[in-house]
């Protein structure tokens, strides 16, 4: 009878890194020896924050903000050099027998192969295509903003920003009954993914006014001036933006205090207020895979509408903060 061979396990990998504001390249390293509560990752597909990764990328992290700022696995320090991301998709090549082999996400960087506690991965539920897991750290951002939003029943909910948190907001709002969403944003274009995914869609000038909640997610400060004047009567105005060192003018002159509005801000760092009691970061991550593995979410493989092989990342971050306007989710493929 032959021996039986134990698979080899590759040491190997391939990193991004942001070396100085505006250069991004790979490098490439080797794994030391996998700790016993650890498990190996073999990246399958990563996907590119447009938000924060992209300020990374520009060096516009305030130093205030170098603490908080910081993901998960990142090395290094901001400004740079620093290995930042936080969607990443993949199968366990090592580890406990009950997870070898399993497709997992984690909030990782964009890695080829990497080693983390076993606690830090979540296992892909039954029917989730690792292809659209690369979602699930924007979904998560979704879930947490409606948690901070507390949409009711019947609610008028216009969503400033069709971007992927956005879309993520306004079909996970459009769910709820008797809400009325709307989609706004300054590209006409955008109305054929909100039509793809159920939702209403208006320019700013034609968009519906007097909403119960307006959620603003499009990061530029234009939007939120927008969003501000889409409320209705004593609604909420959820901003989910962030702006690094970018000062930001608002119209908070003319109808802001008399219609008593509520500006609040939103960040997935934190889980929820009225949620935090009973629900951890592990909880929360695992509705978001939970929701994007439902029949209905085949819908959202629309947000992911580029793709590019890993050695091309560097060049797919200079294209993506020189504008490209007509991407969504940048999504990076692993051979």
């Amino acid at each position: 009878m032959p021996a039986i061979r134990t698979p080899v396990v590759s040491d190997a990998y391939q990193a991004l890194w942001t070396e100085a504001p505006g250069r991004a390249v790979l490098r490439a390293g080797t794994l030391g020896a996998r700790a016993d509560d650890h498990v190996r990752v073999r990246a399958l597909h990563s996907a590119v924050s447009r938000g924060t990764e992209l300020l990374v990328l520009r060096g516009e992290v305030p130093p205030s903000e170098f603490a908080r700022m910081r993901a998960p696995f990142q090395e290094g320090e901001f400004p740079g050099p620093v290995k930042y991301g936080y969607a990443s998709v993949g199968l366990v090549e090592a580890g406990p027998p009950a997870l070898q082999g399993r497709a997992v996400f984690c909030l990782h960087p964009h890695q080829s192969r990497y080693d983390v506690p076993a606690a830090a991965i979540h296992p892909l539920p039954e029917g989730l295509p690792a292809a659209r897991a690369v979602l699930a750290a924007n979904m998560e951002t979704a879930v947490n903003a409606l948690w901070d939003a507390a949409p009711r029943l019947g609610d008028r909910v216009a969503v400033v920003g069709g971007g992927v948190v956005g879309l993520l907001v306004a079909w996970l709002a459009s769910r709820i009954p008797g809400c009325a969403v709307q989609l706004v944003d300054v590209r006409a274009e955008r109305a054929a993914v909100a039509a793809h995914l159920g939702l209403d869609f208006a320019l700013p000038e034609a968009a519906a006014r007097a909403a119960d909640l307006v959620v603003h997610a499009s990061g530029q400060p234009a939007g939120l001036a927008s969003a501000l004047g889409l409320a209705g009567f004593e609604a909420t105005v959820l901003e989910l933006s962030w702006y690094g060192q970018r000062a930001v003018t608002l119209p908070l002159g003319e109808a802001f205090h008399a219609q008593r509005l509520t500006l609040r801000s939103s960040q997935v760092g934190q889980v929820a207020t009225a949620q935090r009691g009973r629900w951890s970061h592990g909880r929360r991550m695992g509705l978001a895979l939970a929701l994007l593995a439902q029949p209905a979410a085949a819908v959202l493989d629309a947000l992911i509408t580029d793709s590019a092989p890993l050695q091309e990342l560097p060049a797919v971050l200079a294209r993506l903060a020189a504008g490209a306007p007509d991407t969504l989710c940048q999504r990076i493929d692993y051979s």
